[in-house]
Formats: C-alpha cells, sequence, structure tokens
C-alpha cells in the first residue's frame, strides 16, 4: 500500500456561520454555548449546513427525498419517482457524498439508473445536511459534503406522564396515491425504551403538469422499523434498531426516464435492510466515548423479459467507528477509528439459456468486488478566547478494492486536512471561514456494471484517488429578529474517477466496456445568500443561490457525468409563515429555477466519432408554488390534522437536478435520454393520532 503525504492546510479569510430558520431548521447552536452542549460545532462551512428537526420534517409532509429537502438551499433532487431519485449537495451526486443513517453509511451503487438513498422521514428525528468538504470527523469519502439522518428514540415520543403510547397516521395523496402507519412505544424502565413501526405506501402513476399520466411512476412501499434502547445508567447509552424498506412496482428499463408510449414495463423490487447498535458513555470527567456499529444490505431487481432475464445486485456494508470526545482549557477534541468493509455483487438469476447470448462473459453469470476502509481521525475546536473559535484537524484514510471475480484491484491511501475560523465581531454579527480537504480512492463499483468481456480491464493503469479542496467564507447577522448571511465558495476535485463512455484503452481499441480512468478536474463556485424576518407569529425568509459547476471547463451533465453531478444554475425561493399558536400554522413557499441554457453534450461520442459534432440542450426554468399547514383542532396532540398542496399552479417541468431532455438535439438514438418531469398539482391530506 503505497501512503501519500498530504500537505499543510491553510486558512484565513471571512465567511458566515449559521442559518436562517427554514421551515422550522434549527439554528446551530451558539459557539459559547458549544462547551455546556453534548453538539460538537461545526466551523468548517458552518454558513451553509442545515439542521432540520422533527417538527419540521412532519410539517412538510414529506413521502420521499425530494419533499424532504424541498426547503434547503443546497440540495436538489432529481428523478421525480422514489426509487429513481438522486440528491444533488451543490450540484454532487449522492454517490460523492457520506449519507449515513444513525452513524452507518449508506455506500456504493446497485445501478447507475436509480437512487441509491431512500429514508421513510416518518422515523426521523433530525436531518443535518453540510455542504462541501468539511472536518475530519464528518467522515470518510465526503468529497461532496454529507447528510446525517437520525431517527427517533422511543422515549422521544411519549407525552408527558405516560409509559406507552401509539401513533396512527393516514394521508391521501390526489396525484400519487395513498399513505399508512402505524407506531407503538414504550417505556421499559427509566430512560430505557422500544418503539415498533410500520409504514405502508400505495403509489399510483402520476400526472404531470400537462395532465399526462406517466407509465412506470407507480410503485408499492414497506416499511417495518424496531428500536429498543436509552440511558442505561451510570453515563451509559446503548441502542439497538433494525430497518427493513421494500419498493416494488413496473417501471422502464431505465426508471429515472419517461417510458414512451410502445416501451415495455418490466417487474423490478429494491430492499435495504439496516441494522445498527450505538453506544455512548460519559465519564463526568471531560471525556465522553461513543461507537457505532452496523450491517446495511441493499438489493436490486430487475426482470428484463426481453433480453437477459432477471438481473440482480445487492451490496453488504459491515463496520464500526469508535471515537473519543476530550473536553479541556478551552479545547473540545475528537479522535476516532473508523473500519468499513464493502461487497457488491451483480449476477444473473434467471436460467443460463436466457442470458448468456447477452452476458459479457457467459462462462461467470456471478460478478463480485469488495472493499475495505480503514480510517483514522483528529479535530480539535478550541475557544482561544470568547469571540474567536478555531477548528483544526486531519484524518488518514486507506480504501482497499479487490475486484474479486477478475483478480484485479487497486489500493489507494491519503491525508486529508481541514481549519476554520469563526470571529464573534459585533453583538449578532460573525464572520466564519473554512478550508478542507477529502480523499477518496476508487470504491466498489455499479452493481449492474461489474460483468465485462474477458480479457478487458476495468480499471485504468497508474488510476489516482481524487482530492478535493473545498474554501468558504461569509458573514452572518442575528439579531432582533433578523437574520442575514453571505457567503462564497469553491470546491476542486482533481483526478475525477469516472466510466466514461468507450474509453480509449490502447490506440486504435475501443473499451466498450466500463472503463474508470482520471477523466480531469472539476470545479464549483458559487455564493448563497439567506435573509429571514421574523416578529410574533409572522416570519418570512429567502434564499439565492448562484452556482456554477464544470468539469475541464465544460459544465456537466447528469447523463454526460453520471455519478459525478448535474448542473442546476441559480435558484432562488421565498417562503413566509403564519403561527397564530403552536396549534396552527401555515406556510406558503415559492421556488424558481432560472434558464440554463447551453449545456455542451456529446463531447465524448465526438470524440470517438459515433456523431460528428457536439450539441447543445437547455434546461428551461420552472417557478414551483407550494403550501402547507398543520391545525391540531382540541388544542393537544391527541389529533392532528394536515393539509398542504404542492406544485399549486399545476407547472409543467423537469427539475433542473434530472436528466437533461436529449430529444431537443434531434439526433437518432438519444430521443429517448431525458429526465422524469416532475408531478403536477397534488393535494395531500392526513391524519394523525396519538395516545
Amino acid at each position: 500500500m503505497k501512503t501519500e503525504t498530504a500537505y499543510a492546510a491553510l486558512l484565513a479569510g471571512a465567511a458566515m456561520i449559521a442559518i436562517i430558520p427554514q421551515a422550522r431548521a434549527q439554528e446551530a447552536p451558539e459557539a459559547a454555548e458549544a462547551q455546556a452542549s453534548d453538539e460538537v460545532v461545526v466551523v468548517v462551512g458552518a454558513l451553509t449546513d442545515v439542521d432540520l428537526d422533527r417538527k419540521a420534517i412532519q410539517a412538510m409532509q414529506a413521502n420521499d427525498l425530494s419533499d424532504l429537502f424541498r426547503n434547503v438551499p443546497s440540495v436538489a433532487v432529481g428523478g421525480a419517482l422514489g426509487i429513481a431519485q438522486k440528491v444533488y449537495v451543490r450540484g454532487l451526486e449522492d454517490s460523492m457524498l457520506n449519507v449515513t443513517i444513525d452513524g452507518a453509511p449508506q455506500r456504493g451503487t446497485l445501478f447507475h439508473h436509480v437512487g441509491r438513498v431512500s429514508i421513510e422521514p416518518e422515523l426521523l428525528k433530525s436531518v443535518q445536511v453540510q455542504a462541501g468538504a468539511g472536518e475530519a470527523d464528518s467522515g470518510f469519502g465526503a468529497i461532496g459534503g454529507a447528510i446525517r439522518f437520525r431517527t427517533v428514540d422511543p422515549t422521544d415520543l411519549l407525552r408527558n406522564g405516560r409509559d406507552y403510547g401509539v401513533i396512527a397516521k393516514g394521508g391521501w395523496f390526489s396525484n400519487d396515491g395513498y399513505k399508512l402507519s402505524g407506531t407503538v412505544y414504550a417505556r421499559l424502565t427509566g430512560d430505557i425504551g422500544t418503539l415498533g413501526s410500520f409504514v405502508y405506501v400505495d403509489r399510483e402513476d402520476f400526472k404531470d403538469g400537462n395532465g399526462t399520466t406517466l407509465r412506470g411512476t407507480a410503485a408499492k412501499q414497506q416499511l417495518g422499523f424496531v428500536k429498543i434502547g436509552g440511558d442505561l445508567g451510570a453515563g451509559h447509552r446503548l441502542t439497538l434498531s433494525y430497518e427493513q424498506r421494500n419498493e416494488e412496482g413496473a417501471f422502464g428499463m431505465r426508471p429515472n426516464w419517461p417510458v414512451l408510449a410502445n416501451d415495455r414495463l418490466f417487474a423490478v423490487e429494491g430492499k435495504r435492510k439496516t441494522a445498527i447498535a450505538n453506544y455512548g458513555f460519559e465519564t463526568g470527567a471531560g471525556i465522553d466515548l461513543e461507537a457505532t456499529g452496523y450491517w446495511t444490505r441493499t438489493e436490486f431487481t430487475q426482470n428484463r423479459t426481453d433480453r437477459w432475464g432477471l438481473y440482480g445486485a445487492n451490496i453488504d456494508s459491515w463496520g464500526f467507528d469508535a471515537r473519543a470526545r476530550i473536553r479541556r482549557a478551552g479545547h473540545d477534541v475528537t479522535i476516532g477509528f473508523e473500519h468499513r468493509a464493502d461487497r457488491v455483487v451483480g449476477q444473473y438469476l434467471g436460467a443460463p439459456a436466457k442470458w448468456q447470448a447477452w452476458a459479457w462473459d457467459p462462462a461467470v453469470g456471478r460478478f463480485e468486488e469488495k472493499g475495505a476502509l480503514l480510517g483514522v481521525y483528529l479535530q480539535d475546536r478550541w475557544r482561544v478566547v470568547e469571540p474567536l473559535l478555531l477548528s483544526f484537524g486531519a484524518r488518514y484514510d486507506a480504501y482497499d478494492l479487490d475486484q474479486v471475480t477478475y483478480r484485479k484491484g487497486i489500493d489507494s491511501d491519503g491525508v486529508s486536512f481541514n481549519a476554520g475560523a469563526t470571529l464573534d465581531v459585533l453583538p449578532g454579527l460573525s464572520l466564519n471561514a473554512g478550508y478542507a480537504e477529502a480523499f477518496r480512492g476508487k470504491e466498489i463499483g455499479d452493481g449492474f456494471t461489474l460483468e465485462k468481456r474477458p480479457g478487458r480491464i476495468s480499471l485504468a493503469p497508474g488510476l489516482k484517488p481524487e482530492r478535493v479542496e473545498n474554501i468558504e467564507g461569509g458573514v452572518k447577522y442575528a439579531r432582533g429578529g433578523i437574520t442575514a448571511s453571505a457567503v462564497y465558495y469553491r470546491t476542486k476535485i482533481r483526478d475525477v474517477v469516472l466510466d466514461q463512455l468507450g474509453a480509449v484503452r490502447t490506440p486504435g481499441t475501443i473499451q466498450d466496456a466500463v472503463f474508470y480512468e482520471n477523466v480531469g478536474n472539476f470545479k464549483a463556485e458559487g455564493f448563497e445568500l439567506r435573509a429571514g424576518y421574523r416578529t410574533g407569529p409572522f416570519s418570512i425568509e429567502g434564499y439565492f443561490n448562484h452556482y456554477d459547476s464544470r468539469l475541464n471547463d465544460k459544465r456537466i451533465e447528469g447523463y454526460e457525468q453520471i455519478a459525478l453531478g448535474n448542473s442546476l444554475g441559480d435558484n432562488w425561493a421565498v417562503s413566509a409563515a403564519f403561527e397564530p399558536s403552536s396549534d396552527l400554522s401555515l406556510r406558503a413557499t415559492v421556488t424558481r429555477y432560472e434558464d440554463l441554457n447551453d449545456i455542451e453534450v456529446l463531447f465524448r461520442e465526438k470524440q470517438l466519432g459515433f456523431v460528428n459534432q457536439t450539441y447543445f440542450i437547455d434546461k428551461p426554468g420552472y417557478t414551483v408554488v407550494d403550501i402547507a399547514g398543520t391545525w391540531r383542532p382540541f388544542g393537544t396532540d391527541m389529533i392532528e390534522l394536515q393539509a398542504a398542496v404542492y406544485n399549486l399552479l399545476d407547472k409543467q417541468y423537469r427539475a433542473h437536478a434530472s436528466v437533461g431532455d436529449y430529444s431537443q438535439i434531434g439526433v437518432a438514438g438519444y430521443e429517448i435520454v431525458r429526465g422524469l418531469p416532475e408531478p403536477g398539482r397534488n393535494i395531500r391530506l392526513s391524519i394523525a393520532f396519538r395516545y
């Protein structure tokens, strides 16, 4: 294993920290409170980070990822269909993020035409979004940032004075079916409790803004979740949880693209199983210990009856993260160790007579890769003086990839540094600056593209790991009900690892299989403005994002650069809320994505001689209006009514985070390349009963 020693990190400048309240998003705790809080204060990139609490999540009536991140400035979701949704943070796809559920990483890609992140919003306690590479304890491979989902604990749901309870909830959606859920929970003893939850969603084919029913968008989802644990006493805390999520339906051969009139539908099933153990120990002497152990398995099968029959892929990840937090003399130090093992398998599951004619390697039929991660990290947050908080840290990661089937592989390792500062210059006025690096070697591949013809290679000789540098700076003001912030950021990824169509392996030879190589450098640059005002029951907030992302000076696109990112362009949103009491809240949001034109496409195909020129596509702008309200008619949480209308004006649009419309270029064979339009007007009504 080759070890690289990274260079020292340098930071200076001014930036902002904190976020405006957004759909009840919580502001990060003030730095002065950090020493007495269990929460770690984020310094690097703090201004654009978002923390959604359970109340905010429930108010959204979130049914999928698109709903969940609807009002988060740095996040966009494309794909329209639940199983096909992909998440982008500052334009980088979720494959470039460190996504965790209760500390368990969700790694790997099953099929490049479906999403890799799935979650049931009903079970969430909080969602944290870190935009851009951050601090050392953010986890391995956080090239574009991190998303941390936290599920509810049993005792979080207990009403005052009760040791058990039930929540039953039903929802009806005018444009995509209905949803039912039930949760039971109880206190076993002291602060130890247990809960069990079941969620069922029956989603119909939805209609777009033109009133057209989109075939292949119906699905059924089932989720079961159990959790037990809590405070054991004497500083010890332990929770154990298990989740199983199933989704099945009949989709097109590429679920994130529309199904044309004469296209066939194919049976698809996706599953995820996750078991997690979380342990914590507060010594009472300024030293806290935390450990997370996990196992997660994701599966995806598609019955391509027109070609190779039933094909499937599965990814297994298991590992642990152990860390200690030491608070002494103004320092808040986290030191930790991380280990993870990954395995991906792609295989033909039908009769050999069916698939042999189409298999890359008909003598095999099962294709496997394994990966192993070892990481160590240290992060120090130092309160130098009351107005000044510094943060600096480093982590070392090594990832070994073993292409089991073909007896190849690659090892990569490296060191990443970060540094940041927050300065309170006046009451309510803060400056923040941050610099962070992240490192990632080649990990396990896409489960549906592991096969290759005998003698072909899938990793370029001398493949280098990706390295990212993220710089942010800005200012924030929060006082007297007014919040305002401005941040500039720049992200560079060197030696991007990507599978390019038909990559040239040797002069004059086209590699007509998956081939990962270093394709150049990625650069994203932009700024984000936020402002808000609250007085009594009224509040208003808004943001504006200017964002540009390029690979080798060319705008990226979700089809051309799949597994890397997508161009989103300028966007803004304004939300207004009225909350006269804790029993009634109303909210309206207007979101606008501006036109994004002249995205160059098919330049790789031209390079290989498949077409005689490059082409340009446009992404038309769109404006979406959403309204929502929550009412407790009896002044208690026993009965809660919710109503929302998404896409109130019934606009026809395709999200910028989806694949662009290649049918506009008029090249034969590319008329099928386009992302799904988003649903038209969708009225959602729900009622929840709590005992």
